[in-house]
């Protein structure tokens, strides 16, 4: 059985789940899943676990992203992108009145830790039911306002059209950020309106675009080491063959010295658990060798 992950560099048009779906089919298991949903307009990168890996992805999940994006201003659509029905449409003075500057000062304003309302096609939850669900049935859905962190936001270009403005960015945030929020809420400040036309997800920290490879060229070779990934992602603690052996039967080590959840290895690097300092030491929360 084979263990890892993989870095797809996700082509426009599909859905995230289509992605698992044609990798289960590569890899020959249904333990498939991935770090955070793109959109099907979106691209870039998309981490996936396999098999043992997918019980790391929550911590891959709630890492750094980086984004190259590119906003147009003087439309409002329901989606808050370019797939949604149009709400609003400014008219040319009015798109003609919104200054660079404007622009700039609005941007510059989202760096650091903000709060932020989801776009209403999130894939967040309402009652048991995803919010982009409840919209394409026709609510009204929106969701509360959420605490996320902008670590840095460059404008790339302002570019001028008779059929809008389109700002090019390129953003680092973190876990939870919505950058079709960002385009939405620029447009509201600006009174022109604002979506998202074009996403690209450069960054998966620690996975790069450099890392990624087609979805069309996905094989077993792609498959990146499920230790060495743990070990840029969690804190990690060498254990001995009396140690190993505890963990086989769910029994907790001596407290690490590190907080948090981490992983433990042997010296020969097999992955053996994920663990966790609790009241009766390090405990662990998956285990990964068999008895």
């Amino acid at each position: 059985m084979s263990d890892g992950f993989l870095v797809i560099d996700k082509p426009s048009g599909i859905t995230s789940h289509d992605v698992v779906a044609r990798v289960r089919k590569v890899f020959n298991t249904k333990r498939v899943g991935h770090a955070g949903t793109l959109d099907p307009m979106a691209t870039g990168v998309l981490v996936l676990g396999i098999n043992n890996g997918t019980k790391l992805l929550q911590y891959i999940t709630e890492g750094k992203k980086r984004y190259l994006a590119t906003i147009k201003l003087g439309a409002a659509t329901v989606t808050d992108d370019k797939e949604g029905e149009v709400l609003k449409v400014a008219t040319n003075s009015e798109i003609a009145s919104v200054s660079d500057s404007a622009i700039k000062s609005y941007l510059e304003s989202l760096v650091g830790t903000i709060m932020q309302r989801p776009s209403s096609v999130s894939a967040i939850k309402v009652d048991g039911k995803r919010a982009y669900d409840r919209v394409r049935e026709g609510e009204v859905v929106e969701l509360p306002a959420r605490e996320v962190t902008v670590y840095s936001l460059e404008i790339i270009n302002i570019a001028r059209s008779e059929l809008g403005i389109e700002i090019d960015i390129d953003v680092a945030c973190s876990a939870g950020t919505y950058i079709r929020a960002i385009a939405r809420d620029l447009g509201v400040a600006l009174k022109v309106g604002g979506h998202l036309i074009e996403l690209r997800r450069s960054e998966v920290a620690p996975f790069s675009l450099a890392e990624a490879v087609t979805l069309e060229s996905v094989s077993q070779s792609n498959l990146l080491d499920i230790v060495e990934v743990a070990k840029q992602v969690l804190p990690s603690r060498v254990i001995d063959l009396l140690e190993k052996n505890e963990l086989k039967f769910g029994r907790s080590l001596p407290a690490s010295e590190f907080s948090g959840v981490g992983i433990a290895i042997t010296g020969d690097n097999e992955l053996c658990a994920l663990i966790e300092n609790r009241n009766s030491g390090a405990q662990p929360i998956a285990v990964f060798v068999k008895e």
